[in-house]
């Protein structure tokens, strides 16, 4: 990516210069279905984009974006200037600026395969081609010139050719058609990276919302392939409750005109927040049976970009240092946003299981870094939209809540929106508008929950007296900053029923290393204490011995959702923190798993299960650990309700660790009809589950997955043939798969993704042992030649993790030490991978040690 970077000093140069008053971007996407692919280079379509902006300095020098194969023409002010003397590929030199000039860019730019810029995909199906943009950072100078920035904000204008047949939208609505060319209306002053073009002959359903004289048109837009299984209906319906709560909560009208939602092929992201014009990966529309926690997944997501349009959209960082302005708070709204205003209202039990299990692991990695983060320039943004920046931020947020009360809280977003609308702030901006309606010291929160990183572990420390009364009750803090944290501490105890139900409730405010909570002395000794119950806090939970002890019992018996979530996530903390042996978190799974009610929940233990045991379980254990967690979700498949989704659940769980010549006979007679669960409906998504681990254990052969594409000759039927055919235990198989990831660039990112994910298969350790030495061999070049997010999907997804030995640790130490002026980004995901397999190795010796 030489010459792509932009760093934060050049942006605040280039601010502080300049601004811009509006883009007229002509784009012709006609060659989109051009039978001919170019005889050399790649396949591009016009660009040519008018930029009117102001200099404060007449004479001064800048530049502008672009990334493109060729440029035809530049003109500054009427005075053509050479493309080959001002253009280097990435950047426009632009030079003696008038104090109000017109640049006027023509350039030919190149389709994308990889999610980045103008992606254009060919549908397997019926041949047909569809074209949508994704810029997040910094990609929209693949599609045109322009100064790419958050702050450098300004109204657009987009004229739009496209093929005959073609539908085209962008952020405004259309305003004249002439033959195949589109003009859309102006759109409010925005940033780069939200606009959006979304081109091709897809399916299109409308709707309305209207609010008293507000009237918001509704679309909702697919592949005509996927089109049978699209529940329009239910989008609209999230939408339409999302837009009842945010306007009752912020007060301000949504300020973008109409509100499409386009869910498109080969998406890199979940969504996009592009203002009038979201993208969605189309994975959620579902082909197959699906349980109510990806129907909430969906809405979450939903509503999170909707969050957006206020926070992000409407009021936008000035630089990616403060990215989590937008993202924290819009995490936290998804959540807030589905417990008060749709079914969906355990949400917050889906967020303390999932949502925070993602922050806890970024949050101990030594790419850890404050919520406010420190972003040199556009490689380190690209990496940090991570479990911190999202999910972190949004637990700090909610406890933010519970520190100044929610009024306090929605107040503040309020006048925050209306004294910043379609302007850039900064984490003052914010602070301030808090403190003003909070009366609290926002500066010593910011100092101890944004401004520093890493995670606190609150212990809770017992005393009782010879009746059975607690004396004391206090909580422990540890980590390397202690924070003040508003939690409730719930005491347990069994009921008649063997129940474990809450008996008492205390609120405290945590500071420092030891304190007590008064309110809770002299209540009866409890079985369980669950410090941070209701989870207000972020922090990771400890137990005292007899609340371990009653867990290792009656965990499956706490009536409480959120609580027993809560409980399950402090286990997998001591799991993959190395306090407790992974074959005990196994046991409890065996134990308690049967029993849980919240199928989000249920799936967070099937997939942490399968770690524990491919990961942080004593080597010579593993293979036991798998046949025992596949024999339990065979029996809780047999034992479940018919036709329910605790019965899917448990049989995707039963493919993923299917184990013994019996799991593969069991899979492949449901595929093929000779073998029967009553209620169990193997669809295509399921079949596609089934095939997986049977082509990974060599049951089925390359004759069996083209049959099955033939049944299934689609975009998603292509990925999972793709991933499963390299997922087969033949070592000519993994080389191929190596060299169509790495040694070519000719598969989409979605391809590349699913033969990464086929090629690693945690049962096929030998034969992946070669590539420990190719991958160090290759990374660095990776990450030059190729886009950012294809050079992440490799470097992470080809790391030697499955080589869990002191060998590869060693291996990575030498890499790092003898590539220190490496590209820092490439080197922060080598040094995260290698503190997984770092902490891999630790839990795995706790294992060994208990066997012992």
């Amino acid at each position: 990516m030489p010459g792509e970077n932009l760093s934060r000093d050049e942006a605040r140069e280039r601010a502080e210069l300049l601004s811009v008053d509006g883009y007229e971007v002509v784009l012709d996407l006609r060659s989109a279905v051009d039978e001919a692919e170019p005889a050399d280079g790649p396949r591009t379509f016009r660009s040519v984009t008018t930029v009117r902006f102001r200099a404060a300095a007449p004479g001064a020098s800048s530049f502008a974006d672009l990334i493109a194969p060729k440029v035809n023409g530049v003109t500054l002010n009427g005075r053509e200037l050479d493309p080959a003397a001002v253009f280097d590929g990435a950047r426009i030199a632009l030079d003696g600026l008038a104090s109000e000039n017109v640049l006027v860019v023509d350039a030919d730019c190149a389709y994308s395969r990889t999610g980045e810029g103008m992606h254009r995909f060919v549908d397997p199906e019926d041949g047909e081609v569809y074209l949508y943009t994704q810029y997040e950072p910094a990609d929209a100078r693949r599609v045109y010139a322009n100064f790419e920035q958050p702050d450098l904000k300004a109204p657009y204008r987009f004229e739009v050719t496209a093929p005959e047949g073609w539908q085209v939208w962008s952020n405004g609505v259309e305003e004249s058609r002439e033959g195949q060319t589109r003009r859309f209306a102006e759109t409010a002053p925005i940033s780069t990276y939200i606009t959006c073009v979304v081109a091709g002959p897809y399916h299109y359903v409308t709707d309305s919302y209207t609010r008293g004289d507000l009237t918001i048109p509704l679309g909702a837009i697919c592949r005509k392939g996927l089109a049978k299984h699209f529940d329009a209906d239910e989008v609209f319906l999230v939408t339409k409750q999302g837009f009842d709560l945010f306007h009752e909560i912020f007060d301000y009208p949504y300020p973008f005109g109409k509100y499409d939602q386009a869910f498109v092929p080969e998406y890199n992201l979940g969504a996009m927040e592009n203002p009038g014009m979201v993208t969605f990966r189309e994975e959620y529309i579902f082909r197959g049976k699906v349980t109510q926690a990806s129907y909430e997944r969906r809405a979450n997501t939903i509503l999170h970009e909707m969050a957006h349009m206020w926070f992000g959209d409407l009021v936008t960082m000035k630089w990616w240092d403060d990215l989590w302005l937008k993202e924290s708070f819009a995490d936290f709204m998804g959540s807030f946003a589905l417990v008060e205003a749709t079914r969906f209202d355990q949400a917050w039990v889906t967020f303390a299981n999932s949502r925070k299990a993602w922050a806890y692991r970024a949050d101990q990695l030594p790419s850890t870094h404050p919520i406010t983060a420190d972003i040199r320039d556009l490689e380190d943004a690209k990496l940090n939209f991570d479990g911190i920046t999202y999910a972190k931020g949004a637990a700090v947020l909610k406890q933010l809540v519970a520190y100044v009360g929610r009024d306090a809280f929605l107040e503040g977003a309020r006048r925050y929106f209306k004294a910043n609308a379609y302007g850039n702030t900064t984490l003052d901006d914010l602070l301030s508008v808090l403190a003003e309606v909070s009366g609290r010291d926002m500066a010593e929160w910011s100092r101890a929950w944004l401004q520093t990183a890493g995670v606190n572990a609150l212990t809770p420390v017992v005393t009782c007296d010879a009746g059975g009364r607690v004396t004391e009750l206090a909580v422990v803090q540890d980590g390397d900053e202690l924070r003040p944290h508003r939690v409730a501490v719930g005491l347990y105890r069994l009921d008649p029923d063997g129940a474990l139900v809450r008996y008492a409730r205390a609120e405290a405010d945590v500071a420092g290393a030891r304190t007590a909570v008064a309110e809770l002395a002299g209540q009866e000794k409890p079985a369980l204490v669950l410090v941070n119950d209701e989870d207000l806090t972020y922090c990771k939970i400890r137990f005292d011995e007899g609340s371990l002890a009653a867990l290792r019992s009656h965990l499956g018996s706490v009536a409480d959702p959120l609580s027993r979530a809560l409980c399950w996530s402090a286990l997998w903390n001591l799991t993959r923190d190395g306090l407790m042996p992974a074959r005990d978190f196994v046991s409890l799974v065996l134990a308690h798993a049967g029993r849980e009610t919240d199928v989000g929940v249920l799936q967070m233990l099937h997939a942490q299960a399968l770690t524990a045991v491919t990961h942080y379980a004593a080597p010579d254990w593993r293979e036991q650990g798998g046949k025992v967690l596949a024999a339990c979700a065979l029996q809780e498949l047999r034992f479940a309700e018919p036709g329910s989704e605790h019965q899917l659940t448990w049989a995707r769980f039963f493919a993923k660790g299917a184990a013994t010549e019996g799991d593969f006979q069991l899979l492949l007679g449901l595929l093929e009809g000779s073998a029967r669960i009553d209620g169990l409906e193997v669809d295509q998504e399921l079949r596609w589950d089934f095939l997986l681990p049977l082509a990974a254990h060599g049951a089925i052969g390359e004759e069996v997955l083209a049959a099955e594409l033939t049944r299934d000759d689609t975009a998603s039927g292509k990925r999972h043939q793709v991933r499963c055919l390299a997922a087969r235990p033949s070592a000519a198989v993994k080389d191929q798969a190596w060299a169509a990831v790495v040694e070519s660039d000719a598969l989409s990112n979605a391809l590349v993704e699913a033969t990464i994910a086929g090629m690693q298969q945690s049962s096929q350790r030998g034969l992946l042992a070669p590539y420990t030495e190719r991958y160090f061999a290759v990374i660095e070049r990776i990450w030059a030649d190729r886009s950012i997010q294809i050079g992440m999907d490799v470097v992470r997804g080809l790391y030697p993790s499955l080589q869990d030995s002191q060998e590869t640790l060693d291996a990575t130490d030498a890499w790092l030490a003898a590539h220190e002026s490496a590209a820092p980004a490439l080197r922060r995901l080598v040094l995260e991978s290698r503190d997984d397999l770092a902490r891999a190795l630790r839990a795995q010796a706790c294992d060994v040690a208990a066997a012992s």
